[in-house]
Parts: C-alpha cells; sequence; structure tokens
C-alpha cells in the first residue's frame, strides 16, 4: 500500500482496466477523478470517487474542458491514461476518418492531457503519469496497422517525455497489456480464447498500475508488458466490411 493519499485521475474510468484501476486506487486510499464519456452514469460507487463527463474524441473542444478539469481539481499528483479504442482492418478498409479518429483517441488525447496538467505535476516536484499501451506497441500485425501506429506513438511519446520529466521528479511508466478480458472486444470480429491461460485480466493491469505507484522514490519502472500464457485467438463474428 502506498504511505500517502493521493489525487490520481484516471481515463476510461467506465469499465474495463480503467474501472479496475479505479478501484484498486480507492481500495489503497486514494481519491480519485474519474474521466469518461458516462461520468456519473458509471464507475465505482465510493466517497473519494469523482467522476467527470469528457469526450476525449473532441478535440478542438478538449483543451478548454481540461482547463476547467485543473480548475476544479488542484492537487493531482498523478494520472493513468486508461481510455483508448481499437479498430482493425486492412489499410484500405479504412475511411480517412476513421484513420484520423483512431490516432486523435488513441494518442493525440493523451497528449494534451498531459500537456494540461504537466505544469501542476512538476510544480509539486513529483508525481506519476502511466500510460497503457498495448501490445501493439512492440510488434506491428495484419489488419492492425493504424491501431499498432497509435500505440506505437504513445509508447514513442512515453519514452521522450521519460527522459524530459526526470529532472522534475516525474516518474512515466509505460504499460503493454496483452489481450485482455475486457469489452474492449466487444465490438470486434475477434477476442481472446475461453481459457484462463489465453487472456489477462483487467485487475492484473491495475496490479501493474499500482506497482509503479507503489515503486521506492527514485526508481521508476519504465515499461511493463503483461501477456497471457498462451495466445489464443477465437472469432466472435464473421468479417466485416470495414473495421
Amino acid at each position: 500500500m502506498t504511505q500517502k493519499k493521493r489525487k490520481i485521475i484516471v481515463t476510461g474510468a467506465s469499465s474495463g482496466i480503467g474501472l479496475a484501476v479505479c478501484d484498486r486506487l480507492l481500495t489503497d486510499g486514494h481519491e480519485v477523478i474519474g474521466l469518461s464519456r458516462r461520468g456519473g452514469q458509471t464507475g465505482p460507487r465510493h466517497p473519494n470517487f469523482y467522476p467527470e463527463s469528457i469526450n476525449l474524441a473532441d478535440l478542438d473542444a478538449l483543451p478548454q474542458h481540461l482547463d476547467e478539469l485543473r480548475n476544479k481539481h488542484n492537487n493531482i499528483s498523478g494520472i493513468i491514461f486508461s481510455a483508448g479504442s481499437g479498430a482493425f482492418g486492412s489499410l484500405e478498409e479504412f475511411s480517412y476518418s476513421q484513420i484520423r479518429e483512431l490516432i486523435e483517441l488513441n494518442f493525440t488525447s493523451q497528449a494534451y492531457i498531459t500537456r494540461a496538467f504537466l505544469p501542476d505535476i512538476k510544480k509539486q516536484g513529483f508525481g506519476n503519469l502511466i500510460y497503457i499501451g498495448s501490445e501493439a506497441a512492440l510488434s506491428g500485425g495484419g489488419r492492425g496497422a493504424i491501431y499498432s501506429a497509435s500505440k506505437f506513438a504513445l509508447r514513442g511519446f512515453a519514452q521522450a517525455l521519460r527522459q524530459e520529466c526526470a529532472k522534475s521528479g516525474i516518474r512515466i511508466t509505460l504499460i503493454n497489456p496483452g489481450m485482455a478480458k475486457t469489452p474492449f472486444f466487444d465490438d470486434l470480429e475477434f477476442s481472446p480464447g475461453p481459457d484462463s491461460d489465453n487472456y489477462i485480466l483487467a485487475d492484473d493491469v491495475a496490479d501493474a498500475v499500482l506497482l509503479a505507484l507503489d515503486s521506492r522514490k527514485g526508481t521508476v519502472l519504465d515499461e511493463i508488458n503483461l501477456s497471457p500464457q498462451k495466445k489464443v485467438i477465437q472469432k466472435n463474428r464473421p468479417d466485416k466490411s470495414g473495421p
């Protein structure tokens, strides 16, 4: 357990990995500001959980919303970036707008949030920025060109930011989950196999987040890769004409 109660933002807080992270942080005694499109409609029911409705896909409005969030919630010392989306298919199956939307949500919105809160966290002299990447950031695969590109961008961003922020006492961690048993796959044509060693759990990722947060001062867990012991992929439905 961490020694000091902290105020931490979690994006994608309404389900999957983000929800699991919120539950673990609240159990550890932290205050959590949970960002999601649905705001207070979903998420933990806890006195230290503060849901905020925000659409990370609306980049034009995002800077103003983030400024309002900064004014409402000060003393933020950690952000867990769990929001994201998946879309898969051959490149020519993507429309131009679909390419832009996936990159903007999975990468650009993360950079916007970091830009908004980084100056305040630097003033405190300590903090954690933990990005939930993907195994797709380690190796590109067929039908995953755009998704992999968005996660490769996030990985490079985290690596560069780690060097940039080291003197400020801010620790940057990237966690790359393999196939996890979460709602991420609900609208996709594939999912992990049915056996318990074919997938990881959202709680496994939450454990890694807490490990990064609780590590000794001066020690950074740069990158954590989590994988199921046996990678098995099953189809959810017949192939669709688009991603």
